[in-house]
């Protein structure tokens, strides 16, 4: 299953026929399995509840699979008569209609999973840049449950209002920058955390709803939850919870009327969580933007080899002297004469492996010593006579 490639919606599906426990799960359970996943945060580091095996996916590729079982459930515990992607299909339709720029060029009156997909592509918010990314949108991924919300109230009336979204980011916002506020010294990762939740909302109000508004406007415990969950976020922005975050959490819990339980679960679990994470987690990162690029590339690069791991073997055994430069190089220095041969060479395997035509983009040179670094353990152990067993 490859959720950057047409069709992989039919697949998950399919994959969740031999699965189906989840959907039977009481709505709480199954948003703390979206939390423990990273969902709740915008940081998808595993498929929710492990349906099934992550495998390779990119942190994008979890975010859109996490983001259509969280429809599927919601959809099936909905008692909905309408067909699933049919449904979610109409609902961004409502949405756009709202807000007419969100998905332009998506939606059409064909509603279908291949539809679907692009909508899904387009709301994640995927940086194109693949290789310098820094998950800025994080924070736009944060409140993909937004969606999820809504799409629960459209299911049970049949339609969206703008007034519900509108309202439910504003509270959001109000409560999450409030929590901000409550730090007792700000850095400059909250002043840009700050910009990123301005930025990412949909519909934007001139002025920000006052705490105690904002509090009464949470109606269930599930809404309570999800807020309750963010402040925590935005509070660990400097690693630590400090005694006036807690303060204020402590009172958000108290003012929607949750268990002290349910407050102290919240802010236990985003520590462990984040600094569990921390090195997973880019924007929680205080590498430079050059360690960032190698780290982006390297993930990049060994997806992209593992999923053409089979063909990639076959082209390298049929090219001996490119080979045995590979083989030497892992024990030893390339000259000049001998790296130029071996990018001419790779260049020329790449050409008729589709999904690596990244590499014949300008600057795709780059990657290859990448490239050499991940090959030798497509190949037999005699390679590289250096090799550890993990």
């Amino acid at each position: 299953m490859n959720p950057s490639a047409t069709g992989w919606i039919k697949k998950v599906l399919k994959e969740v026929t031999h699965n189906t426990a989840f959907l039977n799960d009481d709505e709480e359970t199954f948003y703390l399995a979206l939390r423990a996943c990273g969902f709740i945060f915008g940081s998808n580091l595993d498929i929710v509840a492990r349906i099934f095996d992550k495998k390779d996916l990119s942190e994008d590729e979890l975010c859109k699979v996490n983001l259509l079982l969280a429809f599927l459930y919601t959809h099936h515990n909905s008692q909905s008569k309408l067909q699933f992607v049919d449904s979610v299909m109409q609902f961004y339709t409502a949405i756009n209609e709202l807000k007419t720029s969100f998905f332009q060029g998506l939606l059409s009156s064909k509603q279908s999973s291949e539809q679907l997909e692009k909508v899904i592509h387009k709301r994640i918010h995927i940086d194109h840049n693949v290789l310098t990314k820094n998950f800025n949108y994080f924070i736009i991924n944060a409140l993909l449950f937004v969606d999820i919300l809504a799409y629960k109230k459209y299911l049970k009336e049949n339609v969206i209002s703008i007034d519900y979204i509108r309202q439910l980011e504003s509270v959001v916002e109000s409560i999450i920058l409030k929590a901000i506020d409550a730090k007792s010294e700000k850095n400059q990762y909250d002043e840009s955390l700050i910009k990123l939740f301005e930025a990412s909302l949909r519909y934007q109000d001139t002025e920000r709803l006052p705490y105690d508004t904002a509090v009464k406007l949470v109606k269930s415990d599930i809404e309570k939850y999800y807020i309750l969950d963010l402040s925590c976020m935005a509070s660990w922005s400097d690693r630590v919870i400090d005694a006036n975050e807690i303060k204020f959490i402590t009172q958000l819990g108290q003012d929607f009327f949750l268990s002290s339980e349910n407050t102290k679960a919240s802010i236990v679990f985003v520590n462990s969580f984040y600094t569990a994470h921390k090195d997973d987690i880019a924007i929680l990162s205080s590498k430079n933007i050059v360690q960032s690029f190698y780290d982006n590339s390297s993930k990049m690069v060994s997806k992209l080899i593992s999923r053409n791991r089979k063909r990639l073997y076959k082209e390298l055994m049929d090219s001996k002297e490119l080979l045995i430069l590979l083989s030497k190089s892992t024990h030893k220095e390339l000259n000049t004469e001998e790296q130029k041969k071996v990018q001419e060479q790779l260049m020329d395997i790449f050409k008729t492996i589709p999904s690596l035509a990244i590499f014949m983009l300008p600057g795709g040179a780059l990657l290859l010593p990448l490239v050499i670094k991940f090959i030798p353990k497509l190949l037999p152990s005699a390679f590289d006579e250096n090799r550890v067993e993990d």
